[in-house]
This record gives structure tokens, C-alpha cells and sequence, in this order.
């Protein structure tokens, strides 16, 4: 039981670093955070061309609280510097954090008097999650029927098939050539393996009792 529960237990944290892994939090501006900068817009600009944003990654907007504020806005608006047709509530306690839950375009301004005006505004790009590496496919089998060894000699008398020698008749009686050195034939020592497989058995038995 504890073995089961210490498995389940890995398996979640697995999962948990994976999901910590997949996903980056994006400090809005760098150093500078959420403010109006002093380069003017551009800045921005230049923070977003370099990062990557993906469905999941979060934005961190730094800012002090009654100071500035984050609005999503349509392209319009953004273009604009307007607060009108606002995507979801402008969020007014820093520092905030928004999850990218799509892809696509997403732009963002402050509210606060002038701010958009003088730079204080976000355009940036959000591509959606990787998907899992597909997996391999091995190769169809192939359909060639597989080819037979060919024999090593051309001499065609060494492929004829060696005919069996047939028993001498010796008064009538069969007789069989043994070679030296190879078994003797069955009949003849069929009752003598018998009988030694009789007593192995035998002994095989007793050991087992005794």
C-alpha cells in the first residue's frame, strides 16, 4: 500500500514540475516595470519583440497601488489610447498577474490620465501550446516474398539425395551395418534402457521419502 502511494505521489509531482515547467511568467518591462517610460512607447515595443509568449505564460505587471492600472482593450481602443469597449475589468492593485488563456493579439494600456499617450502601453503576440511530439510510425512491411539460399556448390551431384542402404539378407535373416562408435539399434537395447530407467526411478522415489 505504501509502495502504491509513494508511486502516485511521484507521478504528481511529474506532472506539477512539467506544468511549472511549461509555463513562463513574463515581468512586463523588465526592470522598469509597468510605468510610463521614458523612451516612450518603443520601449515596450522592444520588451515584447523579445519574448516569446504562449497560452499558459503569465504577465507580471509591477506597478504601486492608485498609480497606474492594466486594461485589456481591442486594437481600436489601443491604437486610440481609449478606454472604451474594455476587454474584462481593469485590474488597480499591484502588482498584477494575468494568465494568457488565448491566442492571438492582446493589447493592454493604463487608464490613468495620459499615461497610454505618453508610452504606457502593451501589444503583444501569443502563440498557442506546443503540442506533444507525434509519435513515430515504423515503416509499412514490405510485401517481397523472401528469397531462398541458393546452394554453395554447382556441381549438380553434390545436390542429389544419397539413397538408404537396405538391410542385407543374411539365411533369410535381415541384417543391419553398424558403423563403430554409433548407438546400437533400438531393438536391441530397448529392454536394457528400460529397465535403467526403471531403477532410477526407483531410486529417484526412495530419496524422496527417506
Amino acid at each position: 500500500m505504501e509502495s502504491k502511494m509513494v508511486i502516485v505521489f511521484g507521478v504528481v509531482v511529474a506532472v506539477f514540475l512539467q506544468n511549472v515547467a511549461a509555463q513562463t511568467g513574463h515581468v512586463v518591462g523588465g526592470s522598469i516595470g509597468w510605468t510610463i517610460p521614458q523612451s516612450g512607447a518603443q520601449e515596450y515595443v522592444t520588451w515584447a519583440a523579445s519574448n516569446k509568449f504562449v497560452v499558459g505564460d503569465t504577465l507580471i505587471f509591477n506597478f504601486a497601488t492608485n498609480a497606474h492600472d492594466v486594461q485589456e482593450v481591442p486594437k481600436a481602443s489601443f491604437d486610440s489610447c481609449s478606454s472604451e469597449n474594455p476587454i474584462g475589468t481593469a485590474i488597480t492593485t499591484g502588482p498584477a498577474n494575468i494568465t494568457l488563456t488565448s491566442s492571438g493579439d492582446h493589447y493592454y494600456i493604463c487608464t490613468y490620465g495620459r499615461h497610454c499617450q505618453s508610452g504606457q502601453k502593451l501589444a503583444i503576440t501569443v502563440s498557442a501550446a506546443s503540442p506533444g511530439a507525434a509519435p513515430s510510425v515504423p515503416p509499412p512491411p514490405s510485401n517481397t516474398p523472401p528469397t531462398s539460399p541458393s546452394p554453395t556448390s554447382n556441381d549438380p551431384a553434390a545436390c542429389a539425395p544419397v539413397p538408404a542402404s537396405s538391410p542385407s539378407m543374411n539365411g533369410g535373416v535381415p541384417t543391419v551395418n553398424i558403423t563403430p562408435g554409433s548407438p546400437p539399434p533400438l531393438g536391441s537395447s530397448a529392454p536394457a534402457v528400460l529397465a535403467s530407467f526403471s531403477l532410477s526411478a526407483a531410486a529417484l522415489i526412495v530419496g524422496l521419502l527417506f
